[in-house]
């Protein structure tokens, strides 16, 4: 998986970007409004899928 992000440095770079975004959202309420959880977890399942497209 090391190998395959440092081959795409901008894949890399917006992977963690979308999942500091996602705990973000998780540790502050008030960008989200009522749902900060279920954007959170939205932007976390985005960065999940984004590491296991690393894996194949």
């Amino acid at each position: 998986m090391l190998k395959y992000f440092s081959k795409r440095p901008f894949y890399n770079a917006v992977i963690h970007t979308v999942a500091g975004i996602g705990i973000g959202f998780l540790l502050t309420y008030t960008v989200a409004g009522i749902h900060p959880v279920r954007w959170g977890v939205a932007f976390l399942v985005i960065a999940l899928l984004g590491h296991l497209q690393a894996l194949r």
